[in-house]
């Protein structure tokens, strides 16, 4: 089985949130796509609840491809911790960390009706959404400020 390098990363050393780029792959044309590790909340000590997350992932697909060119995908991880950014390109970790700040920043302030793809016919759990959730993590992951390491706080402006 192939070796998946997030599964390698020490999870105990490092100090969320924070943006890490895991790696950039090259096709055969040579165009690059980046996967960047989103890291909201500490691994292992706190969890986003699903519905809270779900509605983060909503409002992120859209924020995020309003302040990075070649957006590609935005997706939670398992665990509940974070998402994969994955771009065409590569971006420097300070952009990523600064785009993240603001999308956070405007699901803090947003309104039901900011919410993409929240009825049965755009969303294929569309029950489980929570606004109130996902801007009450927002709030508590922007006061720890979004760090351009994983393991040295380094807090982006």
């Amino acid at each position: 089985m192939a070796k998946v390098e997030s599964f390698t990363l020490d999870h105990t050393a490092v100090k969320a949130p924070y943006v890490r780029l895991i790696t950039v792959e090259e096709g055969r044309k040579g165009d690059k796509i980046s996967n960047y590790d989103l890291r909201l909340v500490q691994p292992n000590e706190n969890a986003i609840p699903t519905a809270g997350l779900h509605t983060i992932e909503h409002m992120l697909a859209g924020y995020l491809r309003d302040r990075l060119d070649g957006v590609i995908d935005c997706s939670p991880f398992g665990c509940r911790t974070g998402f994969h950014l994955i771009t065409w390109g590569e971006h420097d970790i300070v952009e990523v960390a600064k785009a993240l700040k603001g999308a956070l920043q405007d699901i803090e302030n947003s309104t039901w009706d900011d919410v993409q793809g929240t009825d049965i016919k755009s969303c294929g759990n569309y029950r489980d959404h929570s606004l109130f959730s996902a801007k009450e993590w927002c709030h508590k992951i922007l006061n720890e400020g979004i760090s351009s390491d994983p393991f040295v706080r380094k807090i982006v402006e």
